[in-house]
């Protein structure tokens, strides 16, 4: 078998050995590798803090402020954002094959697009995105972080800035490069601290809000559902970006249940979402959420105000942490020969440098926000896909086969690429991009009055093109 990543140094073997599988206290050993069984630990519901500390951040404030802001009312606001995060079902769905295969989502992906395929998968829905997510969250903490230092009578000059956004960079790239020991461990900690913070914030938002609010003018019939179907589509684009989460499943053992899995997965990222961006919709009938930051702190006590903006940083951290991790197994899958903090630390060096780019030179992340807004189009099908895999074999992988990336391998399919999943994705992205209604409006939407139909276009598609063409194939397989 040939492995994408070197072999581990004597030392590393023997400390794997000797110490805790695992232990937060020492870098990760392993890349993209196989998991032995021996290595095997953990508990389903360690999932639920590492996905609930990366999902109470300010981002779903601003997207939960954000629709209300383009006219749903308050109640409307909050079936929308009940309805996106649902989709965290199907990110706590693809966790269940890391403990089948022992092998991260980088890596199980090879089942579905081939060996050859998945290095271009990985290079774009796996490192390319994941970087500029990076930069972008990184530069929302940097606006926090500068608030922070102004509070403190430093002049924030661009020496000062660029310092904020190495620092802040530093510890989280730190969290990434320790490793899945580390994250599981610290994250509930996290988690309990940006709750306490928040829950001050609602304290703080619902005794201003305005829970009987409605826009001036309602929004109704083709106009309501556009908007409603919109804001659906942007609070799933959360969900949809994880289609990575065997990342941090597959530590446990492969007789975990898949039920517990799924749920811990689901449920630590859809509470806290669905909380926050809640508390988001709230404070936009109080505030102006065009300027979250500086709006709320006219309604939060004074001496909470610098608390607020740390958590807004920690938040921010946590959530690259995770963003970097992947990343960084990602470029592995590539093909990319270095071991994984090596990968994780170059995904920050890009990122850091895009961030600052973009902060002290020019609006480059305002273009990378308006490209991220079609990600949906790619991401619905690429999580749809990898979904429909997973069904078809009812979760069963072969993990040697999985590690064999020579031609005539099992996942070797034609020259490398496995037509299916590549066939499937084209079609699921073609139907996506065919009704979509973000940067551009597509035919479809423009029949349907701008009525964006991508994210369910794209499932529909992509999942019945796939089980029609690997149906067959996957039964043999696994019959």
């Amino acid at each position: 078998m040939v492995s994408t990543t070197p072999e581990p140094h004597q030392d590393d073997l023997d400390r794997s050995r000797s110490a805790p599988p695992g232990g937060a206290a020492r870098v990760e050993a392993h890349g993209i590798d196989h998991i032995p069984d021996a290595e095997r630990r953990g508990r389903p519901r360690d999932l639920f803090a590492v996905w609930a500390a990366a999902n109470v951040n300010y981002l779903s404030l601003l997207i939960g402020g954000a629709l209300v802001l383009t006219g749903l009312s308050l109640w409307q606001a909050f079936a929308v954002i009940v309805a996106g995060n649902l989709f965290w079902l199907l990110t706590g769905f693809l966790a269940i094959s890391g403990p089948a295969a022992g092998a991260p989502s980088e890596v199980i992906t090879r089942a579905v697009y081939g060996v050859r395929g998945n290095r271009v998968n990985n290079a774009v829905t796996g490192w390319l995105i994941s970087v500029c997510y990076f930069a972008l969250n990184l530069a929302a903490a940097a606006s926090a972080a500068f608030a922070l230092v102004q509070k403190t009578g430093l002049p924030l000059n661009t020496g000062v800035q660029a310092a904020v956004v190495v620092v802040v960079a530093a510890l989280t790239l730190a969290i990434s490069v320790y490793g899945h020991g580390l994250i599981v461990r610290l994250y509930l900690p996290i988690t309990l601290a940006l709750t306490a913070v928040f829950a001050v914030v609602a304290v703080c938002v619902i005794d201003h809000a305005d829970l009987g609010q409605a826009p001036a003018a309602p929004l109704t019939g083709t106009d309501l559902w556009a908007t409603v179907l919109a804001g659906v589509t942007l609070i799933a684009s959360g969900p949809l970006s994880y289609t990575t989460s065997a990342d941090f499943s597959r530590y446990l053992p492969r007789t975990a249940s898949a039920k517990a899995i799924v749920g811990w997965t689901a449920l630590g990222a859809f509470l806290p979402s669905v909380a926050v961006c809640s508390l988001g919709a709230l404070a936009a009938t109080a505030v102006d959420m065009t300027d979250p930051q500086t709006a709320l702190a006219a309604i939060l006590p004074g001496w909470f105000e610098p608390v607020f903006l740390l958590a807004l940083v920690l938040g921010t951290i946590a959530i690259n942490a995770l963003t970097a991790y992947s990343a960084g197994l990602a470029l592995q899958a590539v093909g990319l020969r270095v071991r994984r903090t090596v990968s994780v630390l170059a995904d920050g060096t890009v990122s850091v440098a895009l961030t600052l780019y973009a902060l002290l030179v020019s609006d480059f992340l305002d273009t990378v926000s308006d490209v991220l807004q079609l990600t949906v189009v790619l991401l619905g099908p690429a999580m749809t896909v990898y979904a429909t895999d997973i069904a078809l074999r009812r979760n069963r992988y072969d993990a040697a086969a999985l590690s064999d990336e020579r031609p005539g391998s099992p996942y070797w399919y034609r020259a490398g690429v496995n037509p299916a999943g590549a066939l499937a994705l084209a079609a699921g992205a073609g139907a996506s991009a065919l009704c979509v209604n973000t940067l551009y409006t597509g035919p479809v939407a423009e029949a349907l009055g701008g009525i964006d139909l991508a994210l369910p276009a794209g499932v529909v598609v992509t999942a019945v093109v796939y089980a029609a063409l690997m149906r067959k194939r996957v039964g043999r397989a696994t019959g």
